[in-house]
């Protein structure tokens, strides 16, 4: 992880670089510096450790997303979203794990809590937080989340895993 220090200290370097090529008569070099700019400032809002370990989710590759979530020593200090993300992630991972998906409840409570960007991986935590409650026999738990679930506009993938769960539901 690049420290936030580093990242603001080396904007400033850019902008200068990119300032004194403009005054010096190099218009070609400023550009440079100035769209190279662009790299740090967007570092400050994304993680590179959750891109990362964002990629490797998109292969199903489950150890190696753990593995760069856990570089992250302090996710005290990420951005809120950034947070909520490294949670919901976190808690993804011990999902996919059979072992420790009882371990994933607090963290997709916590995800929840801080506030995930998009409609679709609330449902996603929302849905496992119904399947660990399914798991822990909690039957009332489990329905009031799949009819939180009903109430957001789902897509079809996300019916299908809710007629499951239900079904799981019903077993109990």
């Amino acid at each position: 992880m690049i420290n936030r220090i580093i990242k603001f200290i080396l904007i400033a370097l850019l902008l200068a670089l990119a300032i004194f090529s403009f005054v010096d008569g190099k218009i070609g070099n400023g550009i440079f510096f100035t769209l190279l700019i662009s790299l740090p400032v967007l570092l400050l809002f994304r993680h590179e450790y959750i891109i990362m370990s964002l990629w490797y989710l998109r292969k199903q590759n489950f150890e190696k997303t753990r593995s760069w979530l856990e570089r992250i020593k302090q996710p005290d200090y990420l951005i809120k979203r950034q947070q909520a993300y490294y949670f919901f992630l976190l808690g993804f991972c011990l999902m996919a794990s059979q072992k420790e998906a009882t371990k994933a409840g607090p963290l997709f409570r916590k995800a929840l809590n801080i506030g995930l960007r998009m409609k679709q991986d609330e449902i996603v935590a929302k849905l496992s937080l119904a399947q660990i409650a399914i798991m822990h026999r909690r039957k009332r738990e489990a329905k009031n989340l799949i009819y939180e679930i009903k109430k957001m506009k789902e897509s079809s993938t996300i019916k299908e895993q809710i007629k499951q769960v239900e079904m799981m539901l019903m077993r109990i």
